[in-house]
């Protein structure tokens, strides 16, 4: 079966291994809110919980339904770490600014974890950790420096030579790595319709099917205009659409870059073979700039994820890149069957950082995750909570202008020249 998630009549292929749906109705009704959240993602949804369980009334509009972009559409890896390694961080933001946000970062994971557990999200989740593979010693050496600055930390890591990675992987591939043992998987949209349910619970409103049209400032409160005539108007408005932004705000989409992940699961697999693969559950990338990263859900299907073309998928062969990849790390399996194929798009940065925006009194604005959207995402959301409710003190991710990128419009060929580019790096790197 493959599905492209990529049109609202399929929110999701990952639909069919998750709990149902909340009911999100659309706004039907005008009303007045705390807090309005535009975006039913990670992002708005972690923040709307942390409100609402604060006692704030918030609202959530998505113009599709929870889930239905990025959230939904990640191969469920958990990975608490950014781009920048700790000791770079402290590099371009010195000591002071950057070990707030890598502490952040570290305990992002836990963020998620914690509220699977205190909300009893059935998704599937297991803290089993992130493998980082190396194809060679040269691109070990750096590995082994990353997994020491998070050693350093307090991180439970551990370095693990090629025999080592061998064994817990099932491929002879590798030429080592490290394990990041506060990392895991779940079922991500499992997981954003647990995180509605917790919102709902808590006493917080969340609508599908309601698209926000129009934003302005009225006084001193917001006022927002749905695509049914709906208004919410608000004291604060978060804006969280990440790799799905529009127009809604002025610019904001052209500080990101939205590049497609693709990715492949196989039929549920069977034997010893399969069984050695990921044996303990652990989550898998590897060190490329180009990376490919993979995992096995709990219904024991194999999933291949990695970068593709700008254009969203329109057919098998768009994803014959990741099969070939899947086939070559693991020959044993013999040929493959997919039973699933799709993308979604992440949000990219220039500096590979997440952005804080606040352009305008009471108005807040967070995307840009670079593919660790589940971890930093969340985090991100608890964050943002406790900053509107008590100010902008001790906010650990750093708060920017909007920064349109140059020649926005030209991104598909930045994504294909990248793509181009760090392909050839990694071949000449090794």
């Amino acid at each position: 079966m493959t599905r492209h998630p990529s049109t609202p009549s399929a929110p999701s292929l990952w639909a069919a291994t998750a709990p149902p749906a909340s009911p999100t109705p659309k706004l039907a009704e005008s009303l007045k809110t705390d807090v309005l959240i535009v975006g039913g993602g990670f992002t708005g949804l972690s923040t709307a919980l942390h409100l609402a369980e604060a006692g704030c009334q918030v609202c959530v509009l998505e113009a599709y339904e929870p889930g239905w972009g990025a959230s939904g559409r990640n191969g469920g890896q958990v990975n608490p770490t950014l781009k920048h390694d700790p000791d770079e961080l402290v590099r371009l933001y010195g000591a002071a600014r950057a070990e707030p946000l890598i502490d952040a970062v570290s305990h992002s994971a836990d963020n998620v974890f914690d509220l699977v557990r205190r909300h009893a999200i059935d998704c599937a989740a297991v803290r089993s950790g992130w493998l980082q593979l190396a194809y060679s010693e040269k691109a070990l050496e750096g590995m082994q420096s990353r997994a020491a600055q998070w050693e350093r930390r307090g991180a439970p890591v551990d370095t693990l030579d090629r025999a080592a990675v061998a064994k817990r992987v099932g491929t002879q591939v590798f030429a080592g790595g490290w394990l990041d043992g506060r990392a895991g998987g779940l079922q991500p949209l499992a997981y954003t319709r647990g995180l509605v349910r917790a919102v709902q619970t808590s006493g917080g409103r969340v609508h599908g099917q309601t698209r926000v049209t129009a934003l302005e400032r009225r006084g001193t409160q917001w006022h927002a205009t749905t695509d049914g005539g709906a208004t919410v108007v608000a004291e604060q408005v978060v804006l969280a659409t990440n790799g799905y932004t529009d127009g809604l705000w002025p610019g904001l989409a052209r500080t990101v870059l939205a590049a497609n992940s693709f990715i492949v699961a196989t039929q549920p697999l069977t034997g010893p073979d399969a069984d050695a693969i990921l044996a303990r559950g652990e989550t898998a990338s590897t060190s490329q700039r180009l990376l490919l990263y993979f995992r096995k859900d709990a219904q024991g299907r194999l999933l291949m994820g990695g970068r593709g073309h700008f254009r969203d998928p329109t057919g098998p062969q768009d994803f014959a890149h990741l099969e070939r990849s899947l086939a070559l790390l693991f020959p044993q399996l013999g040929p493959l069957q997919f039973e699933y194929r799709w993308a979604g798009r992440i949000a990219v940065t220039r500096d590979f950082m997440p952005h804080v925006h606040n352009p305008a009194p009471g108005l807040t604005m967070a995307l840009g995750y670079n593919g660790r959207g589940i971890a930093l995402a969340t985090s991100m959301g608890k964050h943002l909570a406790r900053r509107l409710m008590a100010g902008p003190s001790d906010f650990p991710y750093p708060v920017t202008p909007i920064q349109p990128i140059p020649m926005h419009g030209l991104q598909r060929f930045y994504i294909a020249a990248g793509v181009a580019w760090y392909s050839l790096l990694d071949r000449l790197s090794g």
